[in-house]
């Protein structure tokens, strides 16, 4: 199975959202199936076959999730992380301000799901590829 180390090596190489594809073709190769990322600091727990699930340590500081969410401002900053304008550790501050607690990838689905602290969907999109 996979490693955090070797899914470290391939999130290495994304400097923006314009890379987040490759970086999920990537590890999906490597038999991970889903992830659940913690925008508080970013540790993530990564899931595959048979039950397999490992985590990540956190990358920052806590960031503060504001209480209220903010779906249109959240999806500007989205969109223009997915643009390359930003940087992850950018992106995580927006989307604490913004009120995004986690987000959830399914890599058989393809998708990726931003929720709030009180568990509601804000947005759901495709992952391209």
């Amino acid at each position: 199975m996979f490693t955090v180390q070797q899914i470290k090596a391939a999130h290495a190489q994304v400097q923006s959202g314009a890379d987040f594809p490759n970086y999920i073709r990537e590890i999906k190769e490597m038999g991970v199936t889903g992830f659940e990322t913690w925008v508080v600091d970013s540790h993530t727990s990564y899931f595959g076959k048979n039950n397999y699930q490992t985590q990540s340590t956190p990358m920052y500081e806590d960031l503060a999730i504001a209480g209220k969410a903010d779906k249109t401002a959240f999806a500007g900053y989205l969109n223009i992380h997915q643009q390359g304008k930003t940087d992850y550790l950018t992106f995580c501050r927006h989307c604490a301000e913004t009120g995004v607690e986690k987000w959830i990838v399914d890599l058989t689905a393809m998708t990726c799901t931003y929720y709030d602290k009180a568990g509601n969907e804000l947005l759901q999109e495709q992952i391209p590829g």
